[in-house]
């Protein structure tokens, strides 16, 4: 009686486990991956004041103007905590007046590509190692560029070799994706965190990460480009490379996740230096030009710090503080020295749409004094220069709304209100909407949803 008593016990919790939902269930380690998406922007700003115009100066006409990205993410596990990372992309299109006259500029999906022609290249192409300390485990799930499946809870992990330094560095869970979130580029990444990266934002490199349940360490070191925004490399790594820092306390407050992460960043470059422009150019009487001021393995140094936190499972909030030193010549991401940005997210449960978001936040960008008066004495950035300047804090107001219209297509509506464009206020305001079409295909997007 006994046996039998305690077969049908077995029998009971078998059928329960069975019947508990998959997420209570350990996953077993996911062996492949492969998804899809694209995105298509287009974009549109009318007439705005302007008491004058630069080489590298947003239009002051009206302009219309549409990107398209495609990337194919491919996922293949070689070991129990080994896997391998394989991101083909194709992108084109064209941004406002090439992709200038904004330090905070509108489409995330155009970093400093102004090329309207579609183009393939390799996005992504690492390797991940986790190294393991005691049994805990933890289920990370099925993503892009993520194998679901058990990982250690305590890890050392090491990624090497083609990837964005933003993969790693600079999360924020409510603004981190151009894709389906805020396209700013001062809001969807730190704009004061003058990131390595070829024009298309992705770099060669490695990083090493130290995890536990509530907090994290990380280092990265990532080639920087030769020249300011090219698309070559420097492979003179012992001498110029990007080096990032950053540690992560994750915590939750009444069971509501949020997190904090500062970013130290140490950037070795061929670039010039503002105040050794001006100096040049007050000794020539020339208009000062930071290509004058090329030297090998300058310094740029600066810090950011990430914050998120869910308020209730419906809304959250968010901000990021950057600065960097000013003196040195903005390289690789843009022309932002000073950074303060803070928004909220809220998904349309009340409205009975829970995969719909809206959202708004407020970016405003500051420029070093040496910095502010190189341009207001006619010298030029990569991607800002009105030929003066009357210096003033670029703000950006950007606000979406986001609606799920199936499980694997989304569209969005986007309007932002950019005050002192470029940091001039002789030019602006204006007005930028966009429209945005978002499709995402892969192994779970034709599965029920709760």
């Amino acid at each position: 009686m006994r046996r039998r008593l305690m077969l049908a016990a077995l029998f009971a919790s078998t059928i329960r486990a069975q019947d508990a939902p998959a997420s209570q269930q350990d996953q077993a380690p996911e062996r492949w991956d492969v998804s899809w998406q694209a995105t298509s922007i287009g974009q549109y700003h009318g007439a705005f004041p302007a008491l004058y115009s630069g080489p590298l100066s947003l239009s002051d006409q009206p302009e219309a103007e549409a990107s398209l990205t495609t990337t194919l993410f491919t996922a293949l596990r070689l070991a129990r905590y080994t896997a391998l990372y394989f991101d083909p992309e194709i992108a084109g299109g064209k941004g406002f007046s090439n992709v200038d006259g904004l330090a905070n500029a509108s489409n995330g999906e155009l970093p400093r590509v102004a090329s309207a022609t579609p183009k393939p290249y390799l996005a992504r192409l690492f390797i991940a190692q986790d190294f393991g300390f005691g049994e805990e485990m933890e289920q990370v799930d099925s993503d892009q560029d993520q194998l679901g499946g058990p990982r250690p809870m305590t890890r050392y992990s090491i990624y090497a070799g083609r990837f964005t330094v933003t993969d790693f560095f600079d999360d924020n869970r409510y603004s981190h994706d151009p894709r389906t979130q805020f396209m700013g580029w001062g809001v969807m990444y730190n704009g004061a965190w003058d990131y390595p990266a070829d024009t298309r934002g992705y770099t060669w490199g490695w990083v090493h990460e130290f995890h536990t349940r509530n907090w994290s360490v990380r280092y990265g070191s990532a080639a920087e480009p030769k020249t300011a925004n090219g698309e070559r490399f420097d492979r003179r790594l012992f001498r110029d490379r990007g080096d990032m820092f950053e540690g992560e306390r994750r915590y939750s407050p009444r069971k509501h996740p949020g997190a904090a992460r500062l970013l130290v960043f140490l950037l070795h470059t061929d670039s010039g230096s503002y105040g050794e422009a001006l100096q040049l150019a007050a000794q020539n009487h020339t208009t000062p030009n930071i290509n004058d001021t090329l030297q090998v393995g300058r310094l740029k140094y600066g810090f950011g710090l990430s914050v998120d936190q869910e308020i209730t499972k419906d809304l959250g909030v968010f901000g990021r503080l950057g600065w960097n030193d000013g003196k040195t010549e903005s390289f690789a991401f843009t022309a932002i020295d000073r950074l303060a940005t803070a928004g909220v997210s809220v998904t349309g449960t009340r409205w009975r749409r829970p995969h719909d978001t809206v959202a708004t936040e407020l970016t405003v960008s500051g420029l070093s004094a040496v910095h502010a008066d190189y341009l207001a004495h006619g010298g030029l950035d990569f991607l800002i220069g009105d030929g003066a300047l009357n210096y003033g804090p670029e703000t950006i107001w950007e606000s979406y709304y986001s609606a799920q219209i199936v499980p694997w297509f989304t569209t969005s509506v986007d309007a932002q209100y950019a005050v002192n464009p470029a940091y001039n206020r002789d030019r602006g305001p204006v007005w930028i909407g966009s429209l945005r079409l978002h499709v995402e295909v892969g192994k779970k997007t034709f599965s029920k949803q709760p």
